[in-house]
């Protein structure tokens, strides 16, 4: 998404206020995608996972109970944020990111934090299933960097007051996420955070020392060895050790190349049988290529084009510079995931454990997603009605924190 394609003028509106447009109905495109990629993971998760279910808890039920609870709850979450203006999350903010911190930070108290093949990453919560404070932090730091970079206005562009700043911010949630470890994680923050601050109007120079510097610190992180190397190695030479580190990747290859054009059928899987690990996680897409074959797979990525275009058109007529950002964050959420974990199945990049939004078996991954999205739809409703003129010259206005000015309308990525 270039910068340009998002340089709408829209109304100036403090953030604060009621509603420049009148409320309509959300993108009613945009939520049938949602709803048909949901149904189709039900159908994916079952399928995956019920000889696993059969073998570790002598229910072949377990995980699709379970998914449909997170279902559920994910549908309230959607539903909840679709209803509520968005702007209220501009006033939310730090209290949302300081809840995000302290989940973090919480994993790593004993008897607290959850941990689960060498990762702390997960909290138990009372009778509740274990609840992953990585994935609120997408979400938190989405809502945090969205409000913040909408303030800064101008100031984005000095060192001292815009790069520094949001580097740090940043930087102290990458490390915590790091430490439990899951790169996979921090890396799709990374590339939210980075689309967010190139999207709205960083120097290009600022970016791009960033991203090297982002680069340079992963690679650091990956030939420091463990589990991180030998996923580099299943991803450029899985053929030199097949029932060793390159297993998951060979078979994730053998159920697409089992299933060709058309699919074995619906549950007729054979790789699911404990060939691919994580085959109703993040390998849940090479089950759905098994049994229904290319085309299925052609299916489920245009559910997702679609999903993507609409929240680009939501993006581009969004009432004010705050609702762009959110709209941008919630994509590229979307986006990088849906890169990162098709990718890794398709060895076209290394595997990271990176799930598929909306279809992989993962609850609050779900549930969390689903809010994002109900983020996004809200949005939507309160976009600019078609054939609606814009502002031709936004006013500067103060807006969400004290003490910085903002430029609602062109400022997001307009050429300077």
């Amino acid at each position: 998404m270039t910068r340009a394609a998002v340089s709408q003028p829209r109304p100036s509106k403090a953030a604060h206020s009621g509603p420049r447009n009148p409320a309509h109905a959300p993108d009613y495109l945009l939520l049938t995608s949602v709803i048909v990629l949901c149904v189709v993971g039900l159908i994916a998760v079952y399928s995956a996972s019920y000889a696993l279910g059969t073998a570790q808890f002598k229910d072949a039920n377990y995980f699709i109970k379970r998914q449909t609870v997170s279902l559920a709850l994910g549908a309230i979450a959607l539903a909840t944020m679709t209803i509520l203006d968005y702007r209220v999350l501009m006033r939310l903010s730090p209290l949302i990111m300081l809840v995000a911190l302290i989940g973090l930070a919480a994993v790593f108290v004993p008897g607290l934090g959850h941990s689960a093949n060498g990762a702390t990453r997960w909290i138990d919560v009372g009778p509740l299933p274990p609840l992953q404070p990585s994935e609120f932090a997408k979400l938190a730091v989405l809502v945090y960097l969205a409000a913040w970079l909408a303030a800064k206005g101008d100031l984005l562009h000095d060192l001292t007051l815009g790069v520094l700043p949001f580097v740090s911010m940043v930087g102290i949630v990458g490390a915590l996420i790091i430490l439990e470890p899951d790169l996979g994680t921090a890396l799709v923050i990374a590339a939210i955070t980075g689309t967010l601050f190139f999207v709205a109007g960083a120097r290009l120079i600022h970016v791009l020392a960033l991203a090297a510097s982002g680069l340079l610190m992963f690679g650091v992180l990956v030939l420091s060895g463990g589990y991180r190397m030998d996923r580099i190695t299943a991803f450029t030479s899985a053929e030199d050790d097949p029932s060793g580190v390159g297993f998951h990747a060979l078979q994730l290859l053998v159920a697409f190349g089992s299933g060709g054009f058309g699919g074995l059928g619906l549950g007729v899987s054979r790789q699911k049988f404990f060939y691919v690990p994580g085959s109703h996680t993040d390998g849940i897409l090479a089950i759905i290529g098994e049994e229904l074959g290319y085309v299925g797979v052609f299916v489920v990525l245009a559910l997702f084009l679609v999903l993507l275009y609409r929240g680009w058109v939501a993006v581009r007529d969004a009432e004010e510079q705050f609702g762009s950002l959110l709209a941008v964050g919630v994509l590229s959420w979307i986006a990088f995931q849906l890169l990162i974990n098709v990718g890794g199945v398709t060895r076209l990049l290394p595997l990271t454990g990176i799930p598929l939004p909306l279809i992989s078996f993962g609850g609050t991954s779900l549930i969390l997603t689903m809010a994002a999205i109900g983020v996004l739809l809200s949005v939507t409703r309160y976009t600019r009605p078609a054939g609606a003129p814009a502002e031709a010259a936004p006013r500067p206005q103060r807006g969400g924190f004290p003490g910085f000015r903002r430029r609602v309308g062109p400022a997001i990525g307009g050429a300077r």
